[in-house]
């Protein structure tokens, strides 16, 4: 197994570590947690950057990886608004676009000669704020700038839906015209 996939399935442990200490019962449990969320994307970071770098990119890590990201950002976004941190609203938009996107990963990956939406600025873009957002919630910034970054993450995540939407559009016509 390379380090990166070492990494990716350490990030999909934090899942259940994150949740537990999101639910204890302790005073700071919002920072500890918060500190499994920020563990989790340092580790996303690290796996991506020497997968790259020293050409250690496989299968399984294309599948894990995503996988790894979605499990975060759901129990991130769930916990969330049970807790009454985010309005309902955010986790309906992120959650179906989630599912969207998982439902069009399986068909490309499975129907389609394993092929991967590659990921791209836009999505990128909309990660950053999702961890930006978080962690104003988690730093106890003004509900002013938690409102402006959660805003901003939500707008940023449609527009990168749209633009995965055109990927796979493409790639599913390209697979039509070669197979």
């Amino acid at each position: 197994m390379t380090i990166p996939n070492i990494l990716t399935v350490f990030r999909i442990v934090l899942v259940p570590i994150y949740l537990y200490l999101f639910y204890s019962s302790g005073k700071e449990r919002l920072v500890y947690a918060g500190t499994a969320f920020i563990l989790a994307g340092i580790t996303d970071v690290l796996d991506g950057h020497i997968a790259r770098r020293y050409d250690q990119a496989t299968d399984v890590g294309a599948v894990l990886d995503p996988l790894a990201d979605k499990l975060m950002t759901f129990a991130v976004l769930i916990s969330f608004t049970m807790a009454e941190l985010i309005p309902h609203w955010i986790l309906l938009i992120i959650g179906l676009k989630e599912i969207v996107m998982i439902l069009g990963g399986l068909i490309l990956y499975f129907a389609k000669e394993n092929q991967v939406l590659p990921s791209n600025r836009f999505g990128k873009a909309a990660t950053i704020f999702f961890y930006a957002s978080i962690l104003s919630v988690i730093l106890r910034m003004r509900p002013t700038v938690v409102r402006i970054l959660f805003l901003a993450m939500v707008i940023l995540n449609i527009i990168a839906f749209l633009n995965y939407l055109i990927i796979y559009l493409y790639m599913r016509e390209q697979n039509r015209s070669t197979g």
